[in-house]
């Protein structure tokens, strides 16, 4: 009796959701810690969900949408034709496709093991993770339609600097074997995820007449809106800790300055406390409130998007050193440069 009770309870907190666990312990310590501080969190994080609830359920939609009609099927067409047409398509497809850093790699594994051109894949690669049609709508939403062209600009701009810039490494010789056979020793295809590209499918733009699909659009939904909500409910509650328990003039001391530096630093911080590119969001916007300056945030958003630790442990157990600190490399360059170039502009 004993035993299968430990084994219900074990099989329970398995399946119990990480996020759901932090807000409750962040909230349980609070009201034990900080009583009048609980009530005004939970307050903030309500009214903010309430603030880009619009936008919310926008992202939600045209996510499901592109489940249920198969619209992530176009990816396979930007790996077609030259390579000089074919790095900046697969960048764009890249910036409106909804992988995230990790999810996208079946994907690449199964590019790389077909033979397609590592200089396009690097592109997409790249460009990837950092931007989607729902970000940009929830980007709209927290930091304003600027802040999300001109990270979409500065999405296209990393995969195409990475594109480019692995054909001038291979054009210059550099770790030869390394690009030419870009995939670790025993590494698969891609699997089932990869069938995508293998054998893409027609797009059904209007697939609600299809009972099957509209299942799969209702289905897409809610699993987008659970998958949203509770990290946007997470990163506005510790928005709400941060402006009231970080000094302002930490923040502007450490990435207020519009210097290299300053960009570089947030960049770099960007890798380790980069958890979640939808709740990274708030805690930007909070930061820049505080004095961070714009560019800063740009750098952080879009270096912890690539090189968040655990995109690149999946980055470097799936390809060869060389390929791996190429991606590193391109990803904080171009971070920097666009965070430079936004800080200039803004």
């Amino acid at each position: 009796m004993t035993a299968n009770v430990v084994t219900r309870l074990n099989r329970s907190v398995r399946q119990l959701d990480g996020v759901f666990l932090a807000i409750a312990l962040i909230l349980i310590v609070l009201t034990l810690l900080i009583p009048s501080q609980a009530p005004e969190s939970v307050r903030f994080t309500l009214v903010s969900l309430w603030g880009v609830a619009p936008f919310l359920l926008l992202s939600i939609g045209i996510a499901a949408y592109a489940q249920a009609s198969g619209a992530d099927n176009l990816i396979a067409r930007a790996f077609q034709g030259r390579i000089s047409v074919m790095i900046p398509v697969a960048a764009l497809i890249g910036a409106f496709s909804p992988f995230c850093s990790c999810g996208v790699i079946p994907l690449i594994a199964a590019l790389l093991s077909m033979g397609v051109p590592v200089a396009a894949v690097m592109a997409f690669w790249l460009s990837s993770p950092l931007m989607d049609p729902s970000m940009f709508v929830l980007t709209v939403g927290t930091l304003g339609f600027p802040f999300a062209i001109a990270k979409t600009i500065a999405t296209v701009g990393i995969g195409l600097l990475g594109g480019f810039g692995v054909r001038l490494l291979i054009k210059a010789g550099v770790a030869a074997k390394s690009f030419a056979h870009p995939l670790r020793d025993g590494v698969g295809n891609g699997g089932c995820a990869g069938s995508k590209i293998r054998h893409p499918k027609n797009v059904v733009w209007r697939f609600w007449p299809d009972p099957e699909r509209r299942q799969k659009f209702w289905r897409g939904g809610r699993k987008n809106a659970w998958f949203l909500g509770k990290w946007l409910a997470l990163a506005f509650l510790l928005e709400s800790l941060m402006l009231v328990y970080v000094p302002d003039g930490w923040i502007g001391a450490i990435a207020g300055d519009d210097n290299l530096l300053s960009i570089l630093g947030a960049a770099l911080v960007g890798i380790p406390a980069y958890l979640n590119g939808y709740a990274a969001l708030p805690l930007v916007n909070g930061l820049i409130q505080q004095g961070i300056n714009p560019g800063a945030g740009m750098a952080f958003l879009l270096a912890g998007g690539a090189t968040s630790i655990p995109a690149m442990i999946a980055v470097f157990a799936l390809a060869r050193r060389p390929v791996f600190f190429a991606y590193l490399s391109f990803a904080l360059i171009g971070s920097v440069l666009a965070g430079l170039a936004f800080s200039a502009l803004a």
